[in-house]
């Protein structure tokens, strides 16, 4: 009964995991203020191409399925260690390994998730920036 109430969370955690999706780091251009209109709607649709144009390059998706398996593995593993020794002393070293592998997997996914939707990969901002500069604009940071 307990170990399914960490699985309910777990998936609560994914679920939470797949609606930040959306808030990943976006490159911040300098825009010329007397550009107007058009040039806005040339910027962000030079944003999305370079973006689309990066993530194809450094194989964002297949690094990240990589990452997030060994991770997701990883946290298991420990997870499980950590709770079956917690179960031991509890009185049930299944329940515990089993509940303790399912935290440590959901752990060590959303990690994976979270880092990889914050735009730390250096290869994806370094490829959209210099995507960016070579249409003629200025990246002044990320958010």
């Amino acid at each position: 009964m307990e170990s399914t109430r960490w699985l309910r969370l777990a998936g609560l955690g994914i679920g939470l995991a797949a609606l930040s999706m959306g808030c990943a780091a976006r490159p911040v251009v300098y825009s010329n203020a007397h550009a107007g209109g058009s040039a806005e709607a040339r910027i962000e649709r030079d944003v999305e191409e370079c973006l689309t144009l990066a993530r194809r390059h450094a194989r964002e998706g297949r690094a990240l399925g990589r990452d997030a398996a060994r991770s997701t593995a990883g946290g298991a593993v420990v997870g499980g260690a950590t709770g079956a020794v917690a179960g031991a002393i509890l009185g049930s070293a299944g329940r515990g390994a089993a509940t303790g592998a399912a935290v440590g997997a959901t752990s060590g996914l959303l990690r994976t998730l979270f880092r990889s939707r914050s735009g730390d990969d250096p290869v994806l901002r370094r490829y959209t920036e210099r995507c960016l500069a070579d249409r003629g604009h200025d990246v002044l940071g990320w958010r």
